[in-house]
Order: C-alpha cells, then structure tokens, then sequence
C-alpha cells in the first residue's frame, strides 16, 4: 500500500482500550496524539472519553428504554461497548463481558463460540471472545470514521494500523488477535508487543534526550502490570557504531495475574464487612460487588487525596434503590492487600507457588495460582539469568547472579498510578540489588500510563516509515513442533515427542527459515493431532534443532486436529518451511520430496477441544 496519511496505535486492553495517531500530513513536527473516543456515557447520552473501557453490555429485552445505547453513527444499537457498559453492566453482570482479552488467549476454551458473559443464564444473550474484541475495535473503527473520515481516504480502515498485544502472548493468541481486526475491517495491520509499544512512547515522550536515561549495558525491566495479565520485558541498551542500541532481550510467560484479582480480593474483603454488619451477598451481588470494587480501586489509585471510595450493590427486592447496599473501601485496606497481598516482600530466589491440583475444577480463566507478583519477577529474572549472564558488559566480566537484576525500571499499566505500589516494587528490586552489592535500580520516569501503550504504538509505525530508533527483537519465543518417534510399540505408553525448532528465538518479522536436509512423515487424508511448543528461554535453538528432552525448558501451546487434504490416508515426506510474516503471526509449511505439494499448518486459529 501507499504510505497512509494517518499512522494510527491501538491498545486492546483488558481494562481499557486507546487509540491514538500521528498525522503524517502535517510534516516532521508531527506529533502523536491521543484520539478521544465518542461513546455511550449514560443513557441517550453520548460524549467523547480518552479511554473506551473494554466492557460489552447486551441488555435483556425491555431493559433499556428505546434511544438509550444510540450512536451517531447508529441510532438502532442494541448494546453498548465503553462508559456505559461498565457503570450499568456492572449492575447486571450477567449481561456484561468482561476481560475477553483474557478469554481470547485462553487455549482451554473455544474462543470462537458463544460462552461470554461466563455466568450468563443459558437463555441469555452471548458473545464469544473473539465477537467482543471485534465490537470493540469495530467501535474505535466507527467512532474514528464519524469524526476524523471528512474524505474518503482518512477512513481508519485504509490507514497504516499497529495493534498491541500482550508480550506473553503466544502465536495462537496472536493470530485471534489479527481475525478479531480483520473483522472490524482492519486491512493494513501489524502487531507490538504492549512492554514495546510502552518504551517507544517513553523514547517519543523525551525525543533525543532519552540517551541521557540510560547507558551502555543497562538492562531495563518493562513492569507491565494491567487489568488481567503482568508482563515483564527486559530491553537491553547496547551500542552500535558509537550510536545506542535497543534489543528487547526476554519476555515472562502469560501471567493471568492483575487488576481483576485485585477486585476480587477487595471484593472479599468488602464482603466479609458486610458480612460483620449482618448483611450477606449472593453470588449475583458478590459479581456486582466485585465490579464496583474496580470502581472504587481506580478512583483511588488515580487520586491520592481520597480516604474511600463509594461501592454500591443493589438489593434483591423488587425496592432495588430502597435496599441498595452500601460500603465505602478504605484506602487503607487497598494499600494493605494490593501491597502485601500482590507485591510482597520476598528474596530474589523466590519461586511462586505451583497451581493446584484438585481432581475437580470450576472451568473459568486459568488464572496463576500465587498472587504475588513479586514472586514472579524473582522466577523470571532467575529462568533468564543464563542468557543474561551471556551478554557481552564491556569492561565487566560475567557473573551469573549479578546480571540477572534490571539497572531500571519502567513501569506500565494502570495499577502503577498508585504511587505506593511503584514504590512498593522498587523497594523489593532494591533489596535484590543491595543483596547482590550491585548498584540501585533507576526509575524511568515520564509515562503516561493510560495512553502508553496506545501512543508507543503510533509512534513505532513512524519507526517502520524509517523515523526514531527501533528495538530489535523479534518473536519472543523459540517455537517448535511436536515429532513422533519412531520408536517399537510399549504398552500403555505413548512413543514419545521430539520438539523440532521451526522459529528460533528473535526471528524477525518478514524472514523465513527452511529445513531442507530433513525430512518427515506427513499424515494426509485422516485427522491427525499436530502438537505445537515454545520456550522463552532456549535462545541457543537454530531452525532445525531438536530436541529430545525438553519438559523442563519449552512449554507446550495449543494443539491442533486436523485433516490434510490428500489421497486417501497416507504418510507423505515433507520438509518444513517457516516464516514470520510482517504482521507478526508464525506460518509452517510443509513441501512434498519433488515440490508439487504444500500444506500451511495454521495451527494458530486452531482450539483444543
């Protein structure tokens, strides 16, 4: 395509979702932008708002008086996404989808069928994951039409588009991600990482002087921590004929871990107040309790003058506003449970606790097991200390432990407005520095942590137009496929799984590997299961690699069944070829011996049943 007029950034949030943009129009000293998104704030009533919170209303019949969720662009709307989805669901949660994003990397479940809201009676209105993260983008998409399209040719689907994704987020999530955008009429599409797009907002909000930040061998931490995942990125700072370099080292595994346990766990502990008063909660109103523990925790986190925040939860009778409930949460206990609940003081050594292992399960979002994120930075600085004792520091020999701590941090997310849990996390690096006799952990100040993703976004597509710096990294994982062994039948066991490397660690987008000198038995004409693995940390694996024992170090993803089109049931010999296309997403094709052949194994649009 021809370079678009508008570069635009998109934050699929959890929480939240942004948009922001770059007129190119306007020359050299054209700046990112935030776009104020147009949306239902009450009924009837619309406005515009910096952020569209990423909840789905889908009102019952007769529920909304006629006219309440209209647009400018569509009187007849008979949900809402945004403001008002969020305060009204929120009284009625059974009718709203919450955190699809969530649900939408969720490998366990079908994300493409009918299963959001999760609590939903069976009669009632549903969505799937997929469905609710197209509403959303299709909502930034029309809202962006109706007041920045005068022409034609500035309509959002036409323009150069970077959507965010979490940095944990594996190929298959990826690839849901792109079917929810092309549905929403995205064409012109490419995926960053979110830690990513935060640092190059971070780098655009301080122009050249951000070279006076940072040095040659910093390790800078991305703490990520959102509505429903924590991410951590490490960015290493390099040099490169005498000018700095950025190389996005390590990402941490998928955590579902964030501002919806921390409603929860205020939910809880509003609950057992109540409880204390003589008031006790049903699940319905334990749901609507919960949300408006979310309420309350941002109005606090955003304003360091409140004391409390105001939670309300109707009453069962028909008298709703007579028997409403009341609690006001305290700072007090949010501070106390975000900070020693979530970020506990623990030693760099630490280790989470492992998941549960009950015989039974309620099915759900496979949220981790320990809440504290601390505990996880420690197993994740610790999983990547090889790699990172391998850089090359210049003037310093290595020293496995050392290297393995951040120099500084920036911080992402809307749970680190609150001042207390930035400080709360710096104090636990520091005593993991202090440990070590390494030098005190620097904060990378200057984010802004509603819009950062969204603005970082914008500004790496003038990245991709040849302006700014860029990071290298490329995928973020080493990714392989499962190979049976040829191996005599045992019984009662399974032949065991070779995993081959098909994209080594930091393949870049628009390259390709080719494994020509070996060979394998393709199943065609039958369903046939093709198991699919990564690994964050075996940075070493050449496309081609295999590997024999590989439990402890690569992690098995999404598999796929799948019938291969072929000539009645046969085993063909194959090659692999794969390629990591411009948008971001993993393809692996398999060449017959003399070539005449093909099959594209998209084992990422695939859901494991």
């Amino acid at each position: 395509m021809s370079a678009s007029r508008f570069v635009v950034g998109i934050d699929l949030g959890t929480t939240n979702s942004a948009l922001a943009y770059v007129d190119t129009g306007a020359g050299d000293g054209a700046k990112v932008k935030g776009f104020a998104i147009p949306q239902v704030v009450n009924q009837g009533v619309v406005e515009d708002r910096p952020l569209l919170p990423s909840f789905l209303y889908l009102p019952g019949e007769g529920e909304q008086p006629a006219g309440a969720m209209k647009l400018p662009w569509d009187a007849g709307r008979d949900y809402c996404v945004g403001e008002f989805a969020r305060n009204f669901g929120s009284q009625v949660p059974t009718r709203l989808v919450a955190s699809a994003k969530s649900w939408l990397g969720h490998s366990g479940v079908d994300r493409k069928s009918p299963i959001l809201p999760f609590r939903a009676p069976e009669n009632g209105r549903k969505v799937s994951p997929l469905e609710a993260s197209t509403r959303y983008l299709k909502h930034l998409a029309e809202a962006w039409n109706a007041t920045m399209a005068k022409v034609p040719d500035h309509r959002l689907e036409l323009q150069e588009i970077v959507l965010t994704v979490p940095a944990s987020f594996d190929a298959m999530a990826r690839d849901l991600t792109v079917e929810a955008a092309k549905a929403a009429g995205f064409e012109h599409l490419t995926l960053l990482e979110e830690p990513q797009a935060a640092f190059y907002s971070w780098l655009d909000s301080l122009g050249d002087n951000w070279r006076k930040d940072v040095q040659v061998s910093d390790l800078i931490l991305v703490a990520d921590v959102g509505g429903g995942t924590t991410d951590f990125t490490l960015i290493e700072v390099g040099e490169e004929g005498g000018n700095l370099s950025l190389t996005r080292l390590a990402v941490g595994d998928h955590l579902l871990l964030g501002g919806d346990n921390m409603d929860l766990a205020l939910g809880h502990i509003a609950a057992a107040a109540l409880a204390k008063q003589g008031t006790k909660l049903d699940a319905n109103q334990m749901l609507q309790l919960t949300y408006g523990c979310r309420s309350a925790k941002e109005q606090l986190l955003s304003d360091a003058t409140k004391q409390s925040a105001p939670v309300t939860v109707l009453g069962k009778g028909r008298s709703v506003i007579g028997g409403s409930i009341k609690y006001d949460l305290p700072r007090a206990d949010v501070e106390k449970i975000l900070l020693d609940g979530f970020l506990p003081e623990c030693a760099k050594d630490a280790e989470p606790a492992r998941a549960r292992n009950a015989g039974l399960q309620e099915l759900g979002l496979p949220y981790v097991a320990d809440a504290g994120i601390t505990r996880h930075l420690a197993h994740f600085l610790h999983r990547q200390s090889e790699a990172l004792a391998n850089r090359e520091k210049p003037g310093k020999k290595k020293k496995g432990d050392a290297v393995a701590l951040p120099t500084a941090v920036l911080f992402n997310g809307g749970v680190f407005k609150s001042d207390a849990l930035r400080d709360r996390l710096m104090h636990v690096l520091n005593g993991w520095a202090k440990s070590a006799k390494a030098e005190p952990v620097r904060t990378l100040a200057g984010a802004d942590l509603d819009q950062a993703v969204a603005k970082g976004a914008a500004y790496y597509g003038l990245v991709r137009r040849g302006k700014g710096i860029r990071i290298r990294g490329g995928t973020a994982r080493s990714y392989y496929i499962g190979v049976e062994t040829a191996a005599p039948a045992v019984p009662g066991l399974a032949p065991p799984i070779k995993a081959l490397c098909v994209a080594p660690f930091g393949m870049e987008e628009g390259t390709e590997a080719d494994l020509p000198k070996q060979e394998f038995g393709l199943v065609v004409g039958e369903e046939a299961e093709f198991r699919f693995l990564g690994s964050t940390i075996r940075r070493e694996d050449a496309a081609g690699t295999l590997v024999e024992e590989w439990e402890e170090q690569i992690d098995e993803l999404t598999p796929m069944r799948v019938t291969l089109d072929g000539k009645g049931r046969a085993v063909v010999p194959v090659h692999l070829h794969s390629k990591v296309t411009e948008v971001g997403q993993l393809e692996i094709w398999c060449h017959s011996r003399d070539g005449k052949q093909r099959w594209k194994l998209e084992f990422n649009v695939r859901e494991a049943k």
